[in-house]
């Protein structure tokens, strides 16, 4: 018989854990629902995942009762540093409490305990019913409750880490002590979180040695005189306060309960939803996606309809896709005549790979109605495959429509399908629509993969990839999934995107500024973009493989002169032995801790270190090349493509929420300037023979964009007049002649102008030009005093953006602040600074892509033999024939000068060289 499960939820662990890490959500009234939603979506996720809940018949969230428990009667001081409740959280609590109760849990508050007291009696009571118990929670202080019966588990991982069961054994794995000894490890290490205070300087390791050693803490007690050094008198002196701290982190099992909770049956058994209420609290909390789900479940004719999303023309799109495999040459046939008479066709590939220069075909799908698609395979290899199409002969048969500019495609991420056909030597054309760029002008901020898109937008849950093809060591390429299983698959991503085009456009027809951005600077950059990467760039790996032995040699005499200041060989790349070497050997301040509450080696921390101290300096410049040499002079030969000879990065194009393009395998962009081993890798990026390279950089965009959008008379007489601008506002801030302004002042304007653009307030001037605050208070006082039309732009973007939670660039980019109006001071003063830089980011970024649009399209119709290779940042990097270098050099800046008019020129420049440092 199998045993009974009981679902434990502690609810005030998740209630801050939520309210803390997720973004300041409010509903359409302007009221907070962040805690709201993470409880909601945790609570979902419990009762779907099986694997999870444990197949639970019983189960409850607990929170703690207001008021207070009988540890504030032992100790006056428990919990007394504990900020109270942020009103924001606060008001959150009734509504949660009402949903919860709705979402069919019961809910458990007993006054004058905790939560974790509830808990751990109803794990003891479930175990003598003979019932499992599983407790979701985040408190490391409920380990001790862990035995043959209970098991812990957090569903609030970083990063969507895997979810793991924790047991006797992983309780040990982590604390270095088993449950049964967790509270007198907690007794000696103390709880900051509580006010519990351990013994002093007693930290996780040496709590672990002592227990082990000893036993116990009665065992740490007795033998406290044989313990040596500082950490024996501070055990020795804590010893008076060890069994009330004992007694202040031991979790009582023995709470009286209601009546209600004595038979679990009655009290304990969760229940279905309560939709009609749910349909109520979530329109309040303003939930749309939740809220059509629990209105289809209520089955109304209304609740159906409200479930399936507007397809645009007063109608809801079909919930399931009516999919055909293709298969024989007449099927095609009708296809192919359908596709040709279509206004607007969906289009999708599927492949071997990822990597669209190497990926095969496998097959390729359409759909051109709601609700209807097809798959066409013709590379699927598995045993008893079905007879399928030619792959060639397919291709042929689509050839014209696919090259057809005027055949209208919408795809999702076209700028990959076109490089598979590309592959195949078919130049794909006819892109209208990609509703991957349609999500990014909507909604940068939020994901933009078919499967969200179709959560969020048709409230439809698609057909992952890992259902077809599996995941992990066990995943199986596309070309080994069954055909019915493919065609299910592979139909849905057609019809889906053009489900979602009909869904998305309309909403960017609406809008202007949406609209260009979307069709004149989004659309045409796929194009280009899939041309750069095809392109590829020419490098020179003998050059890189040399760096690469010096930068080895360099690390290897860093790592031994790091052994020498530390007294002992470590492992430079172990956070925990650089911890015991820096903080417990060196005996070095710590700067601040990680999660687990070990102290942190980050490089923030190093860096500060590396002040005072000639280690952490040492081993910051041995992590600096230790990238270099993995990320670039390692890796970058083996990543040249065997048929072009060149390197292919890929540039994503909907990933940055300024509109910036972000360069990966390999990234491009991030190869270090300013260090000579970065300009050496540039320096291996070269032309071919009777070539040279090119780069065209955009001179102080963003200062010149801030004196368009700002109108600042002084910013804008400045460019106009073609002064240094840095110059020049260095002769205003230290009141001296232009002619007269020195090199220091110079470089101190610069940093005033380009941190101000930044939000630089006058500590980080004062940290950034080792001034003092009121010095740097006064050079920011005297740059506005200067510039008012600049500190105006700035109080009126911050009000903006708080009105109407985004802002724009000049050119209708809607650049969203999701914490802009966050009761939490340090997420609401970055989306503050997010909020004026990000007009300037945003509108060079539409800049450079207009210019490298323009200057492709200068390229084709001219018939040029140059090719654009890289974009990074501001730059657009050419590979040019001798032949045509002094036409380059001329058109190029000039139509990059030229791909936007505002209130200052702007101005290009133009460098020539064998290879990217050189022209740089």
């Amino acid at each position: 018989m199998t045993e009974k499960t009981l679902l434990l939820v502690d609810g005030s662990s998740y209630l801050y854990r939520a309210f803390h890490a997720l973004p300041d959500l409010r509903n359409p009234a302007g009221e907070p629902t962040g805690a709201i939603y993470g409880m909601v979506g945790m609570l979902r996720r419990l009762r779907a995942d099986s694997k999870l809940n444990g197949g639970a018949s019983h189960g409850a969230v607990v929170f703690d009762a207001p008021g207070k428990t009988f540890r504030d009667d032992l100790y006056d001081q428990y919990k007394a540093n504990r900020p109270s409740m942020p009103p924001d959280l606060a008001s959150q609590i009734p509504l949660i409490h009402d949903i919860v109760r709705a979402m069919g849990w019961p809910l458990v508050m007993i006054g004058g305990v905790e939560a974790d007291d509830v808990i751990g009696t109803l794990a003891v009571r479930a175990s003598e019913l003979g019932m499992q118990t599983r407790v979701s929670t985040g408190d490391k202080d409920m380990a001790q409750l862990v035995n043959d019966k209970v098991v812990l588990f957090n569903t609030m991982t970083r990063d969507n880490a895997p979810i793991e069961m924790m047991d006797a054994s992983r309780v040990q794995e982590k604390f270095g002590v088993a449950p049964e000894r967790i509270i007198d490890y907690l007794a000696l290490v103390g709880d900051t979180v509580d006010n519990v205070p351990g013994v002093p300087k007693c930290g996780p390791k040496t709590a672990v040695k002592w227990l082990s050693e000893y036993g116990s803490l009665d065992g740490v007690i007795s033998n406290a005189d044989a313990v040596k050094g500082k950490v024996g008198e501070n055990l020795r002196a804590s010893l008076e306060f060890l069994p009330l701290g004992r007694e202040l982190v031991t979790i009582s099992t023995d709470v009286e309960l209601p009546a209600e909770l004595t038979n679990f049956d009655d009290g304990l058994s969760l229940a279905d939803e309560d939709v009609p209420s749910l349909v109520t609290l979530f329109e309040r909390a303003g939930f749309k996606t939740w809220l059509r789900e629990v209105r289809h479940k209520a089955g109304s004719p209304e609740a159906s309809q409200a479930a399936l999303a507007d397809d645009g023309e007063g109608g809801q799109f079909p919930a399931t896709t009516a999919a055909q495999c293709v298969t024989t040459e007449a099927e095609f046939a009708d296809w192919l005549t359908l596709i040709k008479a279509a206004e607007l066709v969906a289009f999708d590939t599927e492949t071997t790979s990822l990597n669209a220069m190497q990926a095969e075909l496998v097959g390729l799908s359409m759909a051109i109605v709601p609700g209807q698609a097809c798959y066409v395979p013709v590379a699927h290899q598995y045993t008893g495959v079905p007879e399928q199409l030619d792959r060639q002969w397919v291709l042929d048969q689509l050839r014209d429509w696919l090259q057809d500019p005027k055949a209208a495609k919408v795809g999702q991420n076209l700028k990959y399908d076109a490089h598979i056909l590309a592959n195949y030597g078919i130049a794909l054309q006819g892109i209208a629509h990609d509703t991957l760029l349609q999500s990014y002008v909507l909604e940068a901020h939020r994901p933009h993969d078919m499967d969200a898109l179709a959560k969020r937008h048709l409230n439809r849950q698609t057909i992952t990839y890992t259902e077809v093809a599996g995941k992990g060591a066990k995943q199986i390429g596309f070309a080994e999934v069954a055909l019915d299983v493919a065609t299910e698959y592979a139909a849905e991503d057609a019809d889906v995107t053009l489900q979602l085009h009909k869904f998305l456009f309309p909403q960017i027809e609406r809008d202007e500024g949406l609209l260009r951005v979307y069709r004149d600077i989004e659309l045409p950059s796929l194009s280009v973009l899939q041309t750069i990467e095809r392109n590829g760039v020419l490098i020179d790996p003998a050059a890189l493989t040399a760096q690469s032995q010096e930068i080895a040699e360099r690390l290897q005499a860093l790592e031994q002169q790091a052994f020498e200041l530390a007294g002992q060989p470590f492992n430079l790349g172990s956070p925990k032995q650089l911890g015991e070497v820096l903080f417990g050997k060196l005996e070095l301040p710590v700067v601040k801790k990680t999660a687990s509450g070990q102290p942190s080696t980050d490089e923030e921390v190093l860096s500060k270190l590396a002040e005072d101290y000639p280690l952490p300096k040492m081993l910051l410049e041995h992590r600096s090349l230790a990238k270099l040499k993995s990320t670039y002079t390692d890796k970058l030969p083996t990543m040249i493509h065997p048929r072009t000879g060149r390197v292919h990065t890929n540039y994503a194009q909907a990933t940055a929420v300024t509109g910036r393009l972000a360069s990966t395998d390999p990234n491009l962009q991030n190869i270090p300037v300013r260090t000579v081993e970065g300009r050496r890798i540039r320096e291996a990026f070269i032309a071919p023979p009777d070539a040279s390279i090119v780069s065209c950089d955009y001179s102080q965009i963003e200062l010149r964009i801030m004196a368009h959008i700002s109108q600042d008379a002084g910013l804008v007489a400045a460019f106009e007049q073609g002064l240094d601008v840095h110059k020049a506002t260095a002769a205003e801030v230290f009141s001296v002649p232009l002619d007269q302004v020195d090199a220091e002042q110079r470089r101190y304007a610069k940093v005033i102008n380009f941190g101000l653009i930044y939000g630089m307030s006058a500590f980080g001037l004062a940290k950034n030009l080792n001034i003092e605050r009121s010095a740097a208070a006064s050079y920011i006082d005297r740059y506005f005093a200067r510039y008012p039309g600049v500190a105006d732009y700035m109080e009126r973007t911050r009000a903006l953006a708080k009105q109407q939670g985004y802002v724009e660039t000049v050119f209708g980019r809607r650049l969203w602040l999701p914490e802009i109006n966050s009761p939490n001071g340090p997420r609401r003063q970055g989306a503050e600074r997010a909020a004026i830089n990000a007009p300037m980011q945003g509108t060079a970024a539409d800049l450079i892509k207009m210019a490298m649009v323009k200057v492709q399209r200068w390229l084709q119709a001219e018939s040029m033999r140059s090719l654009i290779v890289m974009q990074v940042h501001d730059e657009l990097v050419l590979e040019v024939p001798q032949d045509e270098l002094a036409t380059i050099t001329e058109a190029v800046p000039r139509l990059m000068a030229e791909a936007a008019e505002l209130r200052v020129p702007l101005l290009v420049e133009a460098g020539v060289g064998p290879n990217w440092e050189q022209a740089h």
